[in-house]
């Protein structure tokens, strides 16, 4: 009876924890998926943007067109001038692409484009101080002077160089287009006969000795850079070193070409036709070569090869035969 009048007490209910809810909503959603398609829009431009851009012309046939106002002009003026017309308007410049144009994602294509300006620049220089003038005393010519010089711009700048100023600058395409310019009005001249193209062997040998040294040089970079960081696994430098070689290899290769044409008389009188012809092929073979990985494994390595080592030999190889040409044209 006493329990009937005592009942046992009955526990009160538990109360849950409820946890606020967080709601998107329909405009979180759509935000969200409008960034989604903003990323995916701006990898597929960069992508197939640079894959579009992407151009490393090493054909070992190109040729100058033909300019019948420059007809009796020089064979290496005019390649010199074609290669500038190819790679900055045909093929467009992409080393100073700024970062909203997809070239600007590219590293192999700016450096094959700024070694084959650097092999026109050397060309330049030879042309102004040796093969352009009659004596080292006698005027330089005024088309190649400038040439010269506007071949020395770096080629990544664009219509801003904010390391020199924050005003606008003119851009590496406007620099060497104004160095085409030039060449074409050389050639021009010397067609026309107003122009002075000293085809003597002192002046050829000269120019060999400089391209010579030249490729000294970057066997030196080759060489330091497979000495410290041959196998490692962070080196991103290696292909930059590997094409810029490249198209500075291409672009001597072609000028050593029509150099043999413009001087034919002067290798046919010392006997150099077959030593030259083993030069360009040599020039050309290093020229050619396009691995699709760039590779800086140690030298003894067994299974990762070194194509920078590979890319010296030929290097030092067309370096050795121009030493050789040289001195026979010393005899």
């Amino acid at each position: 009876m006493q329990d009937d009048y005592f009942p046992e007490p009955v526990p009160a209910p538990r109360r849950r924890l409820r946890l606020p809810r967080f709601s998107i909503g329909r405009a979180g959603l759509w935000t969200g998926r409008f960034f989604m398609a903003l990323l995916i829009l701006i990898a597929l431009y960069y992508s197939l943007g640079a894959l579009i851009v992407h151009e490393i012309d090493d054909d070992p046939t190109f040729a100058a067109p033909a300019d019948p106002a420059a007809a009796a002009g020089s064979r290496a003026v005019a390649i010199a001038a074609a290669l500038i017309g190819r790679e900055v308007d045909d093929h467009e410049w992409v080393a100073n692409d700024p970062f909203f144009l997809p070239g600007f994602v590219l590293d192999n294509m700016p450096n094959f484009q700024q070694g084959i300006i650097a092999a026109l620049s050397r060309f330049g220089i030879e042309m102004t101080d040796q093969i352009g003038r009659t004596r080292g005393s006698s005027q330089a010519d005024a088309d190649l002077d400038k040439a010269a010089g506007l071949l020395k711009y770096p080629g990544d700048i664009w219509l801003f160089d904010f390391s020199t100023s924050w005003a606008p600058t003119a851009s590496s395409e406007a620099q060497y287009r104004a160095a085409r310019a030039a060449l074409l009005g050389y050639n021009r001249r010397l067609s026309a006969g107003s122009a002075v193209f000293e085809r003597r062997a002192d002046n050829l040998m000269a120019t060999l000795e400089r391209i010579a040294a030249d490729l000294g040089s970057a066997s030196a970079i080759i060489d330091r850079h497979i000495e410290e960081e041959a196998g490692s696994p962070l080196d991103f430098e290696t292909d930059d070193i590997f094409y810029r070689n490249k198209g500075r290899l291409y672009g001597y290769y072609l000028l050593l070409r029509e150099l043999g044409v413009d001087f034919e008389k002067v290798i046919l009188d010392r006997d150099l036709a077959q030593a030259w012809a083993q030069m360009l092929e040599t020039f050309e073979t290093a020229a050619g070569m396009q691995p699709w990985i760039v590779l800086n494994g140690a030298p003894s390595s067994q299974f990762v090869p070194s194509h920078l080592a590979a890319q010296g030999f030929y290097l030092l190889r067309a370096r050795t035969q121009l030493r050789e040409v040289t001195n026979i044209l010393l005899k």
